[in-house]
């Protein structure tokens, strides 16, 4: 690959620098705050928060970059993810909401234009790429996490709808979110992956109950969510009965990306404190070893659009992509940590940079668990690009309701 820019690439660039100059402010490049708000946080923030992003996100639609990649049919501009990164290159440079609704256009629009009916996608697509509903992604329980095929919420057919009971856990913005796909257990008397189906569920149904979970900074991110028997109509059914496991993939390959694709701190930001703080021999050397796990981030995620842009299906490479972000957050997390010294132990107004680099160490198990753990990725890797010999799964053939549970 080549990795200057090509005369088309140079004019996406410059025209989203144009519109982003036009719109938004351009922070320095040594800037960190925006890398979140480490204050306690409130519902009410989070919710004018929300307004923000979505006031942004109709600017950036109305100027033809609201989600570029996307089918031109489906309010895109039909680019390359290449192409399409390349903005997002750009407004990570701004004083913008830039990745707010990550979960609605880079995972839930992209997995309804894979397997939604025409109904689903005249009904959902556009208010999601207007931010007008926002969605979350009901996977995990707290039986099945990294063994997410074992999942046991149920939904039962009952004349034209479905009665959902069960429960979720760790579920980014559902206590902000109008919608959510949610798997379920459609039918225990066939192999786990088999008896999966996908639904498109309204989270202000009744019987639908989210119990935010506040974490140690302070902020809400995740919730439990609980299902007591909730109907959803047959017509929210995404991608046919029992055909759930491969909505899940779907979405997870969409995901692995996603986290591999941006939003982490930049070599400017980590030196600017290290120019602060007067960083010693050691330091240099943990410098010098985070300058070359972001280069080849770099490389890696050239390697998943080329992927993409060549129409492949996404596999491996968002492991591998996903895997060496998870390693760059947990190293990364800890020399910022080294670099602050005791300032590392003060938060929010205490401390003289707010908490931000303190809150990159924090927020490292996000991204090394969300989208499948660092053990999943390497799983992955090991039957997919190494060929290495499977483990013994008898718990994949097995009918589901007569496999052992905690």
């Amino acid at each position: 690959m080549d990795f200057d820019d090509t005369p088309e690439e140079a004019a996406v660039r410059s025209e989203a620098r144009r519109f982003l100059d036009a719109h938004a402010t351009r922070r320095a490049d040594h800037d960190s705050s925006h890398l979140g708000n480490h204050r306690p946080a409130s519902i009410a923030a989070d919710r004018e928060h929300r307004a923000r992003a979505a006031a942004w996100q109709r600017t950036k639609l109305d100027g033809g970059w609201g989600a570029p990649s996307w089918p031109i049919e489906h309010g895109g501009r039909g680019l390359s993810p290449h192409l399409a990164a390349l903005f997002a290159e750009e407004e990570a440079h701004y004083d913008v909401s830039a990745r707010y609704f990550q979960v609605g256009l880079a995972m839930v629009g992209p997995t309804l234009m894979a397997h939604g009916s025409p109904e689903q996608l005249e009904r959902f697509v556009s208010p999601l790429l207007r931010g007008e509903e926002m969605w979350c992604q009901l996977f995990s329980e707290p039986g099945a996490g990294s063994d997410l095929a074992g999942l046991a919420t149920r939904a039962v057919a009952d004349g034209d709808e479905y009665i959902v009971s069960g429960q979720k856990v760790w579920t980014t913005s559902a206590h902000l979110a109008e919608f959510g796909i949610l798997l379920a257990r459609t039918d225990p008397d066939v192999p786990k992956h088999r008896g999966i189906s996908a639904f498109l569920v309204d989270m202000s149904s009744p019987g639908i109950e989210v119990r935010p979970l506040r974490q140690i900074d302070g902020a809400v991110h995740f919730n439990e969510v609980f299902f007591d028997e909730v109907r959803v109509p047959a017509g929210a059914l995404l991608g046919g009965f029992n055909a759930g496991w491969g909505v899940a993939l779907t979405m997870l390959n969409f995901e692995r990306s996603a986290i591999g694709g941006g939003g982490m701190i930049e070599w400017p930001q980590i030196m600017n404190l290290a120019r602060e703080r007067g960083a010693g021999p050691l330091d240099r050397q943990d410098l010098a070893r985070l300058w070359t796990r972001l280069e080849l981030l770099r490389f890696l995620g050239y390697r998943v659009r080329t992927a993409i842009t060549r129409g492949d299906p996404l596999g491996p490479e968002s492991s591998v992509m996903k895997l060496a972000v998870s390693a760059f957050y947990e190293d990364v997390g800890n020399v910022l940590m080294g670099l602050q010294g005791p300032n590392g132990t003060l938060w929010s107004d205490s401390d003289p940079n707010r908490g931000v680099y303190t809150g990159v160490f924090l927020s490292q198990w996000a991204p090394r668990i969300g989208g499948g753990t660092d053990q999943v990725q390497r799983n992955i890797i090991g039957d997919r690009v190494l060929e290495l010999p499977a483990e013994p799964r008898p718990d994949k053939t097995e009918v589901f309701k007569n496999l052992p549970r905690s």
